[in-house]
């Protein structure tokens, strides 16, 4: 079955919140293979959107983003109703313990710090809490 936006209903949706061109286009391009259906946004200000219109079943968030920080919207999106469960990873360039502190202290499901995975990595994080309640 087709939805309305050309996704098959049965593909996990991913929602990528990433600023970096080039990052997130070999993203967007392993993840298409990987059989998710991928929707990228550039800022926080058009993640929050994007998560209420497109409905994801997993975000993959940047912290350091122009307009709203990945911080506050994993704050906003656990703050809301309608996105309160979703499944958020925060890919990021930040690698202190009081970064992961702060993201562990508003709900993310996962940290990962981009200099210390491969991408290989990142999918198996992400079938990981899709396939689990975790």
């Amino acid at each position: 079955m087709v939805d309305t936006a050309g996704s098959r209903r049965d593909q996990k949706r991913i929602l990528l919140v990433e600023d970096d061109d080039a990052l997130a286009n070999v993203y967007v391009t392993r993840l298409q293979a990987e059989g998710f259906d991928v929707r990228r946004v550039v800022n926080g200000e058009d993640a929050l959107a994007a998560a209420l219109a497109y409905r994801p079943d997993l975000v993959l968030l940047d912290v350091m983003m122009p307009k709203v920080s990945g911080f506050d919207v994993l704050d906003i999106l656990r703050n809301t109703p309608e996105t309160a469960g979703l499944k958020i990873i925060m890919l990021t360039a930040l690698s202190q313990d009081s970064d992961k502190q702060r993201a562990a202290s508003l709900g993310v499901n996962d940290y990962l710090v981009k200099s210390q995975v491969v991408i290989a990595d990142v999918i198996e994080r992400i079938r990981y809490h899709l396939d689990s309640d975790n």
